[in-house]
């Protein structure tokens, strides 16, 4: 779980931080239904708040994170879920066991890379009156990463924000569903299922 931060900052990131806070109901939801079937669930605090340009600073962490991840529960598939810039963070960290992605509200700006996304099943969801980061532009991402990606979904919440408290029960059913889904622990929610051959599924909710 990668939360959201800000462009620009050096300042250490807390741990009762709105960014942080906000991906605690999505913990839970995975925790909950996760847990029969042995799924374990880490929440990630970055070292400072900001992405900071060309230092990229979240993504540091995130590579951290996999290696305790994997030197604790072995060779096993992870799924990253981030919001805004940890939706970023997660995209940019694609590969190796991190074949699934899920951006919330993801801030992805022209020119953002999708190379690395390569082989990857990525869902993206985007509430419709998100002013902090662009749904149009989150669109755009996922057109050009299905050139690539197995699959990408695009989901669009009419009438929900950036701060995802709007419709919230969406947000976190539709992440846990896809997340147990993706690692076969569940079947593939109905508003995801695609045709097949179909690379780009988009949807609106």
């Amino acid at each position: 779980m990668l939360h959201g931060g800000t462009e620009v900052s050096l300042r250490p990131t807390r741990a009762s931080a709105t960014p942080a806070v906000r991906m605690l109901p999505f913990a839970w939801s995975l925790r909950r239904r996760g847990r029969r079937h042995g799924l374990a669930v880490w929440r990630l605090r970055y070292r400072v708040r900001g992405w900071n340009g060309d230092e990229m600073s979240p993504l540091a962490d995130v590579r951290h994170a996999l290696d305790e991840i994997h030197a604790r529960h072995g060779d096993v598939p992870v799924v990253l879920v981030g919001h805004s810039m940890g939706g970023r963070a997660a995209m940019r960290s694609a590969g190796g066991s991190a074949r699934t992605l899920v951006g919330l509200a993801p801030w992805v700006p022209a020119g953002e890379p999708v190379s690395q996304l390569g082989g990857c099943r990525v869902l993206v969801v985007h509430g419709s009156t998100d002013r902090r980061t662009s749904p149009q532009r989150s669109l755009e991402f996922a057109r050009e990463a299905s050139t690539v990606a197995e699959r990408i979904w695009y989901v669009a919440l009419r009438g929900s924000g950036h701060a995802m408290l709007r419709r919230a029960r969406q947000w976190h059913r539709l992440t846990t569903d896809f997340v147990l889904a993706s690692l076969g622990f569940a079947s593939v929610p109905t508003v995801l299922v695609a045709a097949d051959g179909e690379r780009l599924v988009e949807r609106s909710l």
